[in-house]
């Protein structure tokens, strides 16, 4: 049986008794049997939906269509409502999409007009989300960490060595990462909406990105191999103009700008003839220090050949009402991602991108937590609304899309709790969790996790950039409270050690399937306490928001 935590002081006796009626309301504390027998429930989510008839659930396809009837189908048995458009489960979202073609396509390095071939794939490889220039001969300049914030007195856009208006006609190329006093989701956020601006601002014509071995999740065989895989972006319409007006942060953009990858260990091509070595800039990046700016002294001249198609896939949207006369009208979210990468280059011997934990665990933990919804004695105060996104690995799109034209109304929508790939690969000691210096909603997280015995703490490895990498940061965005989740560990430990080891075999791999090792029991535990959590939030008079000290505050007018 799982033990309460003690309480001492008024305050924490306030806590535990709160958190003991939100438990009692989820179905009580659980043996290590229940835990595995609920695990196992968990796990035949996750089997139906990275089966191999599933084919990797790309976005669009007839799988993913497929995989979206299971869930439509399950939310159907617990007796929860439809809020897609219409009436309907479904919400429709279209894409433009964009593949690259390889072959047909060409990179040389110029130097004093003599042109050094790259090759495609070892060298580099091309972007596929934005529109790609079919030619582009433009000069290099390097911008270090390339942030624009001028919010925080920062901006590798604008320095004494390389002058804002020195941009105009170049192509910039700069490094992952940041300086260490600027906090780790701030330098996130300066990766999204502010830096396409900021390029267009300054008149800058593409962009080359350099990630660090040290933030790299796995190698960069495996990232040339994402080449083969299509990119997409919301379709250009008048609705997306729409959402441009109210939420700049989440509108696509159709405009064209040349985008490319360079992998670290060719990037001294780059930087060959400068005075400066790209060894020399990565002692200084892994120290999160000042980088200097200066011009690569030579150009980039590329041929990009691209097929581009059109594409029709839908989120999911499936409601519990709330108890309360009032509180019933707002919202808590849970959600998740259904899309993976499909069929692609083989790994292993195997194609199929199956996502077993990124993230049908995900989508299988919202079916779980919805079905302990619908199955409690009492219902909670305000309604939860469960969604399934489409095309998170395609940038997140199908959440952006989601809180820019939201089913119900957007200011009814009072926070976001996101699942993805929250990884029960070892027992549930700890939690990792995005957002949680933001807003209020690390209140509730803090007091139910220690119903738990649950640690919870913020991000650990900012320079990852996960904050921006889950479909909660299309609620930040729209100025909604909004936390995702992971198995936490310490660093050296063994579960920071398997933890690695999965990012590194199995992370958009053939290796992410149904083969792999798992921790039913712990997954069970993590879906009774986000079941107690989403009640905690759901339940709570008050209403969520952001901290004053939160730079993401600024978003919340917007709603």
């Amino acid at each position: 049986m799982r033990l309460m935590r003690p309480a001492f002081v008024l305050a924490g006796i306030l806590i535990v008794v709160s958190g003991a009626q939100i438990v009692a309301q989820s179905g009580g504390t659980a043996s290590a049997g229940d835990d595995l027998a609920a695990g196992k429930q968990w796990w035949a989510h996750v089997q139906a939906l990275a089966d191999d008839s599933m084919q990797g659930r790309l976005t669009g396809s007839a799988e993913y269509l497929k995989a979206a009837a299971y869930v439509v189908e399950q939310f159907k048995s617990y007796g929860l409502e439809p809020a897609g458009v219409d009436g309907g489960w479904y919400q429709p979202v279209k894409f433009d999409v964009q593949r690259v073609l390889a072959e047909k396509s060409s990179l040389n390095l110029v130097v004093d007009g003599k042109a050094m071939p790259l090759v495609l794939g070892q060298d580099a490889i091309l972007g596929t989300r934005l529109a790609q220039p079919k030619t582009i001969d433009a000069p290099l300049v390097f911008i270090g960490y390339g942030l624009h914030l001028p919010e925080a007195k920062y901006d590798d856009f604008d320095s004494a060595e390389v002058p804002w208006a020195s941009l105009k006609g170049k192509i910039v190329v700069y490094v992952n990462g940041g300086p260490a006093d600027l906090p780790g989701p701030l330098k996130s956020f300066a990766r999204t909406s502010p830096f396409i601006k900021a390029l267009r601002d300054a008149g800058a014509v593409g962009m080359i990105s350099i990630p660090t071995p040290k933030s790299m999740d796995f190698g960069w065989e495996r990232v040339a191999r994402s080449a083969s895989q299509p990119g997409m972006r919301l379709a250009e319409t008048e609705d997306g103009a729409a959402v441009a007006k109210r939420h700049s942060a989440l509108a696509d953009d159709h405009g064209e700008m040349f985008s490319a990858t360079f992998n670290p260990a060719e990037a001294e091509k780059l930087f060959a003839g400068t005075g400066h070595t790209f060894a020399e800039l990565l002692v200084l990046a892994d120290g999160q220090k000042a980088l200097p700016h200066f011009s690569l002294s030579k150009s980039l001249r590329a041929v990009v050949s691209t097929e581009v198609t059109h594409v029709e896939s839908p989120n999911i949207a499936a409601k519990l009402t709330g108890s309360d006369p009032k509180l019933k009208a707002e919202y808590v979210l849970v959600s998740a991602h259904l899309d993976h990468l499909g069929v692609g280059a083989p790994i292993h011997g195997k194609t199929i991108y199956a996502g077993a934990m990124d993230d049908a665990s995900g989508v299988a933990t919202v079916l779980e937590v919805a079905r302990k919804f619908s199955e409690a004695k009492v219902r909670p105060k305000r309604s939860i609304l469960f969604l399934v996104f489409t095309a998170e690995e395609k940038g997140l799109l199908g959440s952006r899309y989601f809180a820019g034209h939201p089913t119900v109304p957007e200011k009814d929508i009072m926070a976001d709790l996101n699942l993805d790939m929250f990884m029960p690969i070892f027992p549930l000691k700890k939690l990792h969790v995005q957002g949680l210096e933001q807003s209020t909603l690390a209140d509730e997280a803090r007091a139910v996790g220690a119903l738990y015995h649950i640690e919870i703490a913020g991000d650990p490895e900012p320079d990852r950039n996960s904050f921006i990498r889950t479909d909660q940061y299309s609620f930040v965005q729209a100025g909604v409270p909004a936390m995702a989740f992971k198995f936490g560990w310490t660093t050296g430990s063994p579960e920071y050690k398997a933890w690695r080891q999965w990012l590194a075999q199995r992370y958009h791999s053939t290796d992410d399937d149904l083969t792999q090792p798992v921790d039913m029991a712990a997954a069970a535990q993590f879906n009774s306490f986000l079941t107690d959590l989403a009640r905690a939030v759901a339940d709570d008079a008050s209403t969520p928001h952001y901290l004053d000290s939160s730079f993401f505050k600024r978003f919340e007018t917007t709603k």
